[in-house]
């Protein structure tokens, strides 16, 4: 099969996985794309927004409609690394055996991640990173394909962690989950009140999404959209000669070369999904939101003016 006949294909499997999705999760489209987009690309999200809004059924379904094993850690204060990574124990013919942890798993759900201490959530930056763990001076890798999906919750700030920028940067999109609309909600309560039961189909392999997600990683791009990606990310520093008023006026740290990498894989797996066989700066852009706006730090001048992220990569596109 041909690269092109490939794309095709993505895009039936991509809008069956929608139609799946969409059985449980009313709305929230900007959210799923995204979240399929990271997927493909290989890439870590952070999903941000107040209780309730159905981030940890979200995660739960894609899971299950892409027929991979998933597991829920919830992230508390007293959580300790080897909850996560394993630990190794005496087994009866006195040797050690090490026990796998909830991290060995396609889909990690870290709830509330930032709720733990830093020794724990830097226990995820090696997997995260490197697809394996380190134990006991042993390598174990992690099954393939594996992603690790977070959540925060913005408002109750008492009592947490914040994650460090290293940690921030392995995540290849952080998504602002918000509130239905009215009619989404009435949708959701409609549904979600009665007793009825919605049965979800496996869509794609693990084979598969491997598959599509090789296939991602050879699709063209132009030198235009090359150049577009790597401008953006340094028009973001303060000390770069592509720096615009709005960098040296609010932000006081700009993005690495990581999110230029990610912004281009994103394009490539947008303009996939959407049936292009090449990326255009459009579809740059569409993905510049999630990339950048946990790579950038803004100044106490920018929170005092009340320039959003998103309102600062605005005027820069």
């Amino acid at each position: 099969m041909s690269d092109k006949e490939a794309i095709d294909q993505l895009v039936f499997h991509y809008k069956q996985l929608k139609n799946e999705i969409h059985k449980v999760i009313v709305g929230q489209d900007d959210v799923v794309d995204q979240v399929l987009i990271s997927i493909f690309s290989r890439g870590h999200c952070l999903l941000v927004g107040v209780p309730g809004l159905a981030k940890t059924l979200l995660v739960n379904t894609i899971s299950e409609s892409l027929g991979l094993s998933f597991n829920r850690i919830q992230f508390t204060p007293d959580l300790m690394p080897s909850d996560i990574i394993g630990s190794e124990i005496l087994d009866e013919s006195r040797n050690f055996k090490f026990i796998k942890g909830p991290l060995f798993s396609n889909i990690i759900l870290a709830d509330e991640i930032n709720r733990t201490p830093p020794k724990t959530q830097s226990s995820l930056l090696e997997a995260m990173q490197e697809k394996a763990v380190t134990t006991a001076g042993k390598n174990y890798k992690l099954p393939n394909p594996f992603f690790v999906l977070a959540t925060q919750n913005p408002i109750e700030q008492e009592g947490t962690y914040p994650l460090p920028e290293a940690q921030l940067d392995r995540f290849m999109f952080n998504i602002w989950v918000d509130y239905p609309s009215y009619i989404e909600e009435l949708a959701i309560v409609k549904s979600t009140t009665s007793d009825h039961k919605v049965t979800l189909n496996h869509i794609l392999s693990a084979e598969e999404i491997i598959h599509y997600q090789d296939l991602i990683r050879r699709i063209p791009v132009s030198d235009n959209v090359l150049e577009y990606a790597v401008k953006l990310v340094g028009k973001t520093r303060t000390n770069s000669e592509l720096t615009p008023q709005i960098t040296k006026d609010f932000i006081t740290w700009g993005a690495g070369p990581r999110a230029s990498q990610n912004l281009i894989i994103g394009a490539k797996c947008r303009a996939a999904l959407n049936g292009k066989y090449s990326p255009d700066i459009e579809d740059v852009k569409a993905v510049a939101k999630p990339i950048l706006r946990h790579r950038l730090v803004r100044n106490y001048r920018a929170e005092a003016e009340g320039y959003t992220m998103d309102k600062i990569i605005d005027e820069l596109l």
